[in-house]
Order: structure tokens, then C-alpha cells, then sequence
């Protein structure tokens, strides 16, 4: 097998897609990512709503958009609209805050220390829990920085220090370590989670990558299509490594990725790699996906 044929999905050989209309049709559900796919924080990348709407139309498929953003499945509804994305592109939206909410309830705990920022706490709204002191908690639960303009995990080594000593399990909204917000790269929740587990603390993820997210994004999927549907059935297309590529080849999915994303910005010359250099980097991080495309269109 040569070094590209590595990279085999559930279906076909690696390759660079000029359209998302060479594969569309072989699926009947798409999960995508939104962070990095169909926005960068800031404006959105016109081409991907488009293609996705064109998929639904077309072909008949269902979209799902699957976010590790730490809010309700509202309100990423309501930030894509002001930025502009028409609700025809999708179906249903499943978020990492609404699976981790799911989590809190299902623990049974009343006291929590709410770790983010003001804006992340319609994270909070209905549940059945009391924010309180890091003193009282009986839990952490994290949706991001404090300020990402200016802080990194650095600047929480003592707060950790003391919720470890307290022997606190950490539930992460927000299992992503890093996004892209218009030209700088800033920390979100997972990077903290990632610090706890490595001083020594228990961090627990319903998020991309892990397992959480892709069964109840799948249960929705079988709602909205009426169809027992099988791996070969769902294709997964975002741009982060660690989240979108690990989550689908874990979930047993094929996947589309998207070089302009996330690593373009860490990794610049992936925007203009190659087949062989995107095989290369997949290879080195040990995933695979389907194919690929610098920014989705159709």
C-alpha cells in the first residue's frame, strides 16, 4: 500500500476534493463543525453554508451541526444568523454545552464552581445547580478563560493548584483547546482541562472528540431522517485534529477535512499543501480522513 492509500476511510482512497459534490452523494447525514468550518469567530466563509444547503436540497441529505461551543443549541442558532448563515444550511444544531448540561443533570450535584467568562453563563440558564465559591463546590465545571484576549492556562496554575488540593472532579464544556478568531489563536476550555489532567486532576468531556457528542448528534441524526443509519451513512467534516478528525475516525466516520481551518493558521503551509504533505501531517498524527478540501464548497 503506498503512503496515500494509508489514509484510506470506510469508502475510498485519500484525495483533494475541488467540490463537496464529488462525495456528497454518498451520505445521508452530514455532522460539521462550525468553529472553523463555517465561521472563524468573526465573518463567515460564505462557500461552506452554501454547500451545505446545496447537499440538503440536492441530494435530500440532513445536516447537523455539532460545536464544542459551551452555550445552548439558541444560541449558536442566533450567532449564525448574525453573521449572516441562513438557517436552510442545517437541520439541527448539538453543542457540547447541551450534552455537558445533560452530564451535570445526570450526576445529581448541587454546587457548582462556574470557571469562564460572563458570557458563557446562559450555560447555566435552568439547570438545576447553585453557582458558588471554589470553596463550596462540589464540582468545577469550565466553559472557557476569563479573558482569552489576554490570559493563558499559565495564569491559572495557583486557582487549579487549590480546586486539586480540594480533590474536585472538572466537567469541560468546551473540549477544544485552541480556535481561530479572525488572525489570532485563542485558549478555551479544554486547554484547562488538559493543564488539570496533567497536575494530576480527573477532567471529564462530552465534547468533540469524545463519545458524548457523536451519540446524541447520531440519535438526532435517525430522528430527522427516519433511518437506521450506518456509519457508512454519516460523514464528519471539520478542521481540527484533535476534535473533528480523532471524534470521526473514533465514532467509526468518514471525514472531510478542512485545511484552511485551525492548523492552516498554526501550521501556514498546510492552507497550500499538497496531497502528499496532508497525508503526511494526518499520518504523523496518527488519523485519517476521506479527503480534503481548504475551505468547503460545493
Amino acid at each position: 500500500m503506498n503512503e496515500i492509500g494509508n489514509f484510506m476511510s470506510n469508502t475510498t482512497a485519500f484525495s483533494r476534493l475541488l467540490g463537496f459534490n464529488q462525495i456528497a452523494p454518498d451520505y445521508k447525514l452530514v455532522l460539521c463543525d462550525v468553529w472553523g468550518v463555517i465561521h472563524n469567530g468573526i465573518a463567515p466563509f460564505s462557500s461552506a453554508p452554501d454547500a451545505l444547503e446545496r447537499f440538503r436540497v440536492e441530494t435530500g441529505g440532513r445536516v447537523i451541526l455539532l460545536t464544542n461551543a459551551p452555550r445552548p443549541a439558541w444560541w449558536v442558532q442566533k450567532q449564525l444568523q448574525e453573521l449572516g448563515v441562513k438557517d436552510e444550511a442545517y437541520d439541527a444544531i448539538v453543542t457540547s454545552g447541551d450534552v455537558t448540561r445533560r452530564d451535570i443533570i445526570s450526576r445529581g450535584v448541587k454546587k457548582v464552581f462556574a470557571l469562564g467568562p460572563e458570557k458563557d453563563h446562559n450555560f447555566y440558564d435552568d439547570l438545576p445547580v447553585e453557582l458558588v465559591s471554589k470553596e463550596e463546590a462540589e464540582i468545577i465545571s469550565v466553559t472557557g478563560l476569563l479573558d482569552d484576549k489576554i490570559e493563558t492556562p499559565d495564569d491559572y496554575d495557583a486557582l487549579l493548584s487549590y480546586l486539586l488540593s480540594r480533590k474536585l472532579d472538572m466537567i469541560c464544556a468546551n473540549p477544544d483547546i485552541i480556535v481561530e478568531k479572525g488572525d489570532r489563536l485563542i485558549y478555551c476550555g479544554g486547554a484547562l482541562a488538559e493543564k488539570y489532567l496533567k497536575m494530576g486532576g480527573n477532567a471529564h468531556y462530552c465534547g468533540k472528540p469524545h463519545a458524548p457528542i457523536y451519540l446524541r448528534a447520531l440519535q438526532k441524526g435517525a430522528e430527522l431522517t427516519g433511518l437506521a443509519l450506518q456509519e457508512k451513512d454519516v460523514l464528519a467534516i471539520g478542521d481540527g485534529i484533535a476534535t473533528d478528525v480523532k471524534g470521526a475516525n473514533d465514532a467509526g466516520l468518514d471525514c472531510l477535512f478542512i485545511t484552511g481551518g485551525i492548523h492552516s493558521a498554526e501550521k501556514g503551509p498546510l492552507a497550500n499543501a499538497s496531497v502528499g504533505e496532508v497525508a503526511e501531517f494526518l499520518k504523523k498524527e496518527g488519523r485519517k480522513a476521506r479527503a480534503f478540501m481548504l475551505r468547503l464548497s460545493w
